[in-house]
């Protein structure tokens, strides 16, 4: 599990709303933690599931962890693995990948 810069975005992440199955049906959630791509961003309820990458806690003002997002899809490529039509290893859909790696 993913130590977050402060309370408060612990519980934004953290949250679980009983109404809304789905967080970004949830007007409650505002914030959500990607950890395989080391990423948080604000939820857009648009029906979708689009969010805003934020680079700064909207709570404590600190920086937030660069993204790995791009190194993702690289790592990805390098192994041949078309994201959208192969299936994605299990490492590469959590934090694993990065961890092991100590980026």
């Amino acid at each position: 599990m993913a130590t977050h810069c402060c309370d408060q975005m612990t519980r934004q992440v953290e949250l679980v709303c009983d109404q809304h199955p789905d967080r970004h049906d949830c007007p409650d959630c505002l914030v959500e933690y990607s950890p395989e791509l080391r990423e948080y961003g604000l939820l857009i309820h648009d029906g979708g599931t689009s969010s805003l990458t934020i680079f700064f806690c909207p709570w404590c003002g600190v920086r937030l962890p660069t993204s790995l997002r791009n190194e993702w899809f690289t790592e990805l490529e390098r192994r041949g693995i078309d994201p959208w039509t192969d299936e994605v290893p299990t490492e590469f859909r959590s934090s694993a990948w990065w961890e092991a790696r100590r980026i």
